[in-house]
């Protein structure tokens, strides 16, 4: 892997410090390279791919080029090497190593199954599956290859790959080059599928005083120009920074969030660090260093609570990650192509969306989607920013109301988020509405549901105190259509509170986000 300290804040200056002069090589073909945004193009005659490198002879000469920071067009381009299995997938290592294997095992106990066989040949790690607890015919053979996120995308060009793991969306280029490549539209809610949700907890070593950081202070660490703990109210020691490799999701999310307002890049400082599991050891054996990991990946390092410039504090538990109000939050991915989902694929891919896999997701470290529910006082002083935020006395008396409320209502974990002006559901949010729903089934007659909608803090009150009810209305028009005649019990109810009690600070775009949301309260 190229060194990370070579990196720079464009891409151009990233992809040239990608490549390297080599020597010649015979048996080329024409391919063109296009950077991961589309705005930069590399032509040239394919000779090779080695260690994750495409080497072209370009009008430039012969170049190396780093084959996450692009896509390959060209029937010379090389294709994902994949196992004779009947599952083939390929792409991020967190859900490839600490999600997947957990899905195998439970979606063969769903079968009736067992694992009869299992074998490991780098990253690649094959399971034969065999119904009737390992006395019946076969259910079928699953590949894994775990490696990083970009390779779920450049892999589902193959027919060959059934299913691609990604701890990050798929980005508009990406989805616009599989769409050529005949896999469909990747984030239709067919082939789409949001299959758990992930905090990035940010850790140091367990001795290390310091609690929580904010957003800035990580910004200014990362980025270099803080180098030492006491600079931040800790102890007088350098600090050791750790990185995630580019191409990961983590390091994709990470990088989005703390740079968000700064623009800053990683510190070619920074040591950069492949694995998880690796990263967390290192910094559970170092009292200087700081790293960040998949929640699942803590292992015996201290996780810091993340502070907002407006006061607003979150810690990476099960209940926030839930309802995506941790600001270092992601969601893990399964992708299928539109063209090869055959009946052992399909039949894994509905059973990692059913509540059936809730407990083996759990088993992983991972967060669930399973619906759960807090008492609002608990919320990190909730309740004492409502009052706070009112500025008026119109203001005042809708949040007097709204805190009255909160104290007789629970919060359920569901959660719909819309884009900024917009009221349609995206598909995670269709995907939650479901399981929402089938939870109502469970609940006895009589049981009220209060549909709170929010919004971010751009605009006048009045006019966003509009738009959250009207969000509100939306998502409460949808729970009674599609649960018809089994909700007669339900009592629903549909309030708007606009931008009072924001989950985050409205300072950034993904503060922003977050608060523009439509909660479910339960009685």
């Amino acid at each position: 892997m190229l060194d990370h300290k070579k990196r720079t804040n464009s891409l151009f200056a990233i992809m040239l410090a990608s490549v390297a002069i080599i020597p010649c090589a015979a048996n080329a073909q024409s391919i063109t390279l296009t950077s991961n945004d589309g705005s930069i193009n590399i032509v040239g005659d394919f000779i090779d791919l080695v260690d994750d490198y495409y080497i072209i002879n370009s009008a430039l000469g012969e170049l190396r080029v780093e084959a996450g920071r692009v896509q390959c067009n060209g029937d010379a381009c090389p294709r994902v090497a994949v196992a004779a299995s009947d599952v083939v997938m390929v792409g991020s290592g967190t859900v490839g190593v600490g999600l997947v294997p957990f899905l195998i095992d439970g979606f063969a106990t769903s079968q009736n199954g067992v694992i009869e066989d299992q074998s490991q040949s780098g990253a690649i790690t094959t399971s034969s599956l065999v119904g009737e607890g390992g006395f019946g015919e076969p259910i079928g053979t699953f590949s894994v290859s775990a490696t990083a996120s970009a390779d779920a995308f450049s892999g589902l060009r193959d027919p060959a790959v059934k299913i691609g793991m990604s701890s990050r969306r798929i980005q508009p280029a990406e989805a616009r080059q599989l769409r050529n490549f005949g896999a469909g539209n990747l984030i239709d809610v067919n082939q789409e599928h949001v299959v758990a949700v992930d905090s990035i907890s940010v850790i140091v070593h367990p001795n290390n005083p310091i609690g929580a950081i904010s957003l800035a202070d990580l910004d200014l660490i990362y980025s270099g120009a803080v180098t030492n703990w006491s600079e931040i109210g800790g102890q007088n020691a350098p600090i050791k920074v750790y990185t995630s490799g580019r191409d990961t999701g983590a390091a994709t999310v990470f990088a989005s969030r703390v740079f968000e307002q700064s623009g800053r890049t990683v510190s070619p400082e920074a040591t950069e660090i492949t694995s998880s599991e690796e990263m967390a050891s290192l910094v559970r054996n170092d009292p200087t260093a700081i790293g960040y990991v998949a929640t699942a990946f803590e292992r015996g390092t201290k996780a810091l609570a993340l502070e907002g410039t407006c006061g607003i504090s979150s810690a990476p538990t099960q209940f926030d990650a839930k309802t995506e109000e941790y600001p270092l939050q992601r969601r893990l991915y399964l992708y299928n192509r539109a063209d090869n989902v055959d009946a052992t694929t399909q039949a894994f891919i509905d059973y990692s969306m059913s509540g059936a896999a809730d407990e083996m997701i759990a088993k992983s470290g991972f967060v669930n989607l399973a619906i759960t529910k807090v008492p609002q006082d608990l919320q990190n002083g909730r309740m004492r920013a409502v009052l706070q935020d009112a500025v008026d006395p119109f203001e005042f008396r809708l949040a007097r109301e709204m805190l009255l409320e909160m104290f007789e209502w629970e919060r359920l974990s569901t959660t719909f988020r819309f884009a900024s002006g917009s009221a349609r559901l995206d598909g995670k949010g269709q995907a939650d509405l479901q399981r929402l729903i089938a939870y109502l089934r469970e609940q006895p007659a009589g049981t009220n549901i209060s549909v709170v909608g929010f919004t971010d803090g751009d605009g006048a009150f009045g006019p966003n105190q509009e738009l959250s009810f009207g969000r509100a209305q939306r998502v409460a028009d949808e729970i009674l259509a599609a649960g018809g005649a089994d909700l007669e019990g339900i009592n629903i109810q549909v309030k708007g509170f606009g931008e009072l009690s924001p989950s985050a600070c409205n300072d950034s775009l993904e503060g922003k986000r977050i608060n523009r949301r439509v909660e479910v309260w339960i009685q």
